[in-house]
């Protein structure tokens, strides 16, 4: 074997590290580890040892949580389909604002002094949570479904027009230089050039927040907005853990039912 082919077959060493990169990855782990302790009290993570001590309020939770009661699973069924149609009328509305909104706020559509206000307008509706807005059109509107369908819909709508930007500003160019080299208007290229690219995306980015809504529907129920949520509280509030148990139940098996179907339509557009 001569001194070539052995260089030839030799084993590259691995390749070394700055010395900053070391110094920036210690700091790093380093500074979230020492986030870590001086959150532990303020945190109460001390009390984590209350969930393994066995205590007779534990016992007693978990003993009849064990065993649901259905006695009125009529009456759940019922409040967990208004949680559905509650999740549904918020996303459907959430996608009608977000596909204009997405669209201002894509750079490769949109000019920038159109494209700065409009994505902190989408920050501003993400950064509230569902609650906070719940509460809000509780006010106006009285306790109703209405006011968890219209705070999911904007909370919604500010996730779902970021997604459908970044969507949009990852097309290929291609289609929409041919549809302006045909004469064809603005308009024209949005219609013909970008929503067939982004379509297929921006519908399996729809069936997700979906599945998000139909979870983030029951919490609206706590406040009066609607939905299964309400039932919940009450059951916890009347110590009644059969009947918790057997909302939660029905609850995790109508958000599976949901996302088993929404994971069956993206594979299909996907």
């Amino acid at each position: 074997m001569t001194d070539a082919t052995a260089a030839a077959g030799r084993i590259p060493p691995p390749p070394k590290r700055s010395f900053g990169s070391i110094l920036f990855d210690v700091l790093l782990w380093g500074g979230i580890a020492a986030l870590l302790m001086i959150s532990f009290g303020p945190a109460e993570m001390q009390r984590f040892a209350m969930l393994l001590g066995g205590s007779d309020r534990m016992q007693e939770f978990a003993r009849e949580f064990a065993q649901p009661d259905f006695g009125a699973w009529r009456l759940y069924v019922a409040k967990m389909w208004e949680t559905v149609q509650i999740a549904l009328w918020g996303t459907f509305l959430a996608v009608i604002m977000a596909v204009p909104l997405g669209l201002l706020c894509a750079r490769n559509i949109a000019p920038a002094w159109i494209v700065w206000p409009m994505r902190r307008l989408m920050d501003i509706l993400r950064s509230v949570n569902e609650l906070v807005v719940a509460l809000l059109f509780i006010v106006v509107v009285g306790l109703s479904p209405f006011a968890g369908v219209m705070a999911l819909a904007l909370h919604t709508a500010g996730v779902l027009a970021k997604l459908f930007s970044e969507a949009v500003e990852a097309i290929d160019k291609g289609p929409v230089e041919g549809v302006r080299a045909t004469g064809g208007t603005r308009l024209h290229e949005i219609v013909w050039g970008v929503i067939p690219q982004v379509a297929p995306l921006w519908t399996s980015f729809a069936l997700y927040r979906f599945e998000s809504n139909s979870r983030s529907a029951t919490v609206l129920g706590l406040i009066g907005a609607g939905g299964i949520g309400q039932l919940l509280l009450e059951s916890l509030n009347a110590f009644e853990y059969g009947q918790t148990s057997a909302i939660t139940i029905i609850m995790v098996a109508a958000v599976a039912g949901i996302d088993v179907l929404s994971q069956a339509i993206r594979k299909r557009l996907l």
